[in-house]
């Protein structure tokens, strides 16, 4: 059964990777999605072949690190679709890097996407379910975020935040007020992350990772498995790796 039929998402860091494998399987299921990104050309173009697909999906440029705009997104998507049902926070940054070479500005952008951007999609959206007593939110997470590599501490560290902040909420929205919260742990994705990575020894050992990786459309399929369960159903964390993945 396809209980997601109509409901409103949206979806943060949805222009490339697995936001954008993620708002096509919610578009194909009949959500109306709010594709939200920071890379603004990325985000339309994108979003327009959608709608030339014959899906209803809307672009709303975002900086999730700003409260303001992940207000301004909530706003958009209520005044566009008349609810916000589901919030998939995804927008992410995976930046390896070594301790001793001390990549405090690394440190400071996966701190303030990681943490604070899933914190201010929340605090943004969360009012409008609260009103509804009902809603989902589906906060990406990582293997990363059950366990720790010597070369991405700080990463891990954003992700047990991500698994911790997730666990309190089931508890409290979920039993307390019908909000469903959920994580969906990937293994190695190739998303085009191991290039991102500044730190030149992090780089290529991420690059060396990234050999085995899968492809995000795994992983939206978790996604679409986690949120399309009846009310009184919460899938808590599932952790979708390569098969020839041994952590």
């Amino acid at each position: 059964m396809n209980y997601l039929h109509n409901k409103v998402a949206i979806v943060t860091g949805a222009s490339s990777g697995i936001g954008a494998a993620t708002t096509r399987a919610l578009a194909a299921h009949g959500v109306r999605v709010v594709a939200a990104a920071l890379d603004e050309h990325g985000l339309n173009t994108f979003v327009a072949e959608l709608r030339e697909a014959g899906h209803d999906v809307a672009a709303f440029t975002t900086d999730v690190t700003r409260p303001d705009q992940t207000r301004a997104l909530a706003r958009f998507a209520q005044d566009t679709y008349g609810a916000v049902d589901i919030l998939v926070n995804n927008a992410g940054l995976m930046l390896f890097s070594n301790w001793v070479d001390l990549a405090v500005a690394d440190w400071d952008k996966m701190i303030d996407v990681n943490i604070k951007g899933y914190l201010n999609a929340t605090a943004a959206v969360l009012p409008m379910m609260l009103e509804h007593k009902s809603g989902q939110i589906l906060n990406m997470d990582s293997v990363a975020g059950h366990q720790v590599g010597p070369a991405a501490g700080v990463y891990s560290a954003t992700k047990f935040f991500v698994q911790a902040m997730t666990e309190s909420m089931r508890k409290e929205l979920g039993v307390q007020h019908g909000i469903r919260v959920n994580t969906v742990s990937p293994g190695v994705i190739n998303t085009g992350w191991a290039d991102k990575v500044s730190d030149p020894q992090g780089r290529k050992a991420a690059q060396e990772l990234n050999r085995i990786a899968i492809a995000p459309d795994d992983i939206a399929r978790a996604v679409i498995y986690a949120l399309n369960q009846p009310d009184n159903v919460t899938v808590n964390d599932l952790i979708i790796s390569p098969t020839r993945q041994d952590w």
